[in-house]
């Protein structure tokens, strides 16, 4: 499959999305998505589909969620990602209950790089607030999409010191998850905390030492000084 190919597949299948044959549609899907499929065309094909009414698109991404294939994560991911700029609310929530309904790290993660990310690149406020309810939320793979939401927004931000005070607002975000238990929770939080760090550094060494005398997993912290200068490094460690 190439680019081309992933287009023309889509169009196709949106048609029958939006004239609500939602079988035919899944059927000229299905084989895609029983083969191993760059996620960059699965990316195109859920953002292609995803454009189409919101009734019908939601009605076509539960039942691809029935069978809980791994690409199938990333054209769901794709297909929400074309709602949020028309309802980011509404967005979120599917995507919460579909990575609950996935319930495997895979699924976590494809989906907060689809939606929660991009959500705080391009929605920041609103998305940041929709994340405190993920953050306290009982399922551990939700918490873990925070902080895989974190490492998008801070890998798109590229140390943009013009975006320093919200890469502050999601370290605060994050803060009382540096407390988290849960393994699989914890290396989605360690991973946002990370890639904060390497871009924005300084950030992170200066709000470090106020959090490592908390009881916390060691690859937490460990995690979050990945990319920190030996300098940064001893000064955390001294002022703990």
């Amino acid at each position: 499959m190439n680019m081309k190919e992933a287009t023309q597949l889509a169009e196709q299948i949106s048609d029958h999305v939006q004239g609500g044959a939602v079988e035919l549609a899944y059927a000229l899907l299905l084989p895609i998505l029983n083969q191993r499929t760059r996620f960059t065309y699965l990316d195109r094909i859920g953002g292609i589909i995803g454009a189409g009414s919101l009734e019908g698109v939601n009605n076509f991404v539960a039942r691809i969620s029935e069978d809980k294939t791994e690409g199938g994560w990333a054209v769901i991911g794709g297909a929400l990602k074309t709602q949020l700029d028309r309802d980011l609310r509404g967005a979120f929530s599917r995507a919460q209950d579909y990575i609950i309904a996935a319930d495997v790290w895979y699924g976590a993660d494809i989906l907060g790089e689809r939606v929660p990310g991009p959500s705080l690149v391009t929605h920041f406020e609103e998305a940041l607030t929709l994340l405190q309810f993920w953050r306290d939320h009982p399922n551990r793979w939700v918490r873990r999409a925070v902080g895989v939401g974190a490492h998008f927004w801070a890998k798109r931000s590229k140390g943009n010191p013009d975006l320093e005070e919200d890469a502050a607002s999601l370290i605060n975000l994050l803060e009382p998850m540096f407390t988290e238990w849960e393994m699989d929770a914890v290396k989605g939080v360690g991973w946002g905390l990370k890639t904060l760090g390497r871009y924005y550094p300084k950030l992170m060494a200066d709000w470090l030492p106020g959090q490592v005398h908390r009881k916390h997993r060691a690859i937490m912290r460990n995690k979050a000084m990945k990319f920190l200068s030996e300098e940064q490094k001893m000064r955390v460690k001294h002022e703990t």
